[in-house]
């Protein structure tokens, strides 16, 4: 199910190559996390969240404006068909 977010207020700035979100910014790569709690780092905006996916949105030269954070409170909730979805909706998503 896709919903509006429900959750606490989300982390506001997260510095480049800090949690998921800012490894995704710094490394310009998809990052999906199984379980949350293993990753290095990782900053818990919600205490409820499991697992992510993180997917950088580029503009057409390839400049980061934008990451595009899902969370799901059940472990290893993304797989490949999530990450090919989302990254192409992040590859449209400035063309629109």
């Amino acid at each position: 199910m896709v919903g509006p977010y429900q959750g606490t207020m989300g982390c506001l700035r997260i510095p480049f190559g800090r949690g998921v979100c800012g490894t995704a910014a710094a490394t310009l790569q998809t990052q999906m996390v199984a379980d949350v709690h293993a990753f290095d780092g990782h900053i818990a905006c919600d205490a409820r969240t499991n697992s992510e996916i993180v997917v950088p949105v580029l503009d057409a030269s390839g400049t980061l404006v934008a990451v595009l954070d899902v969370d799901s409170e059940q472990p290893d909730a993304f797989d490949e068909i999530d990450r090919e979805g989302l990254e192409a909706i992040c590859r449209d998503i400035l063309t629109v």
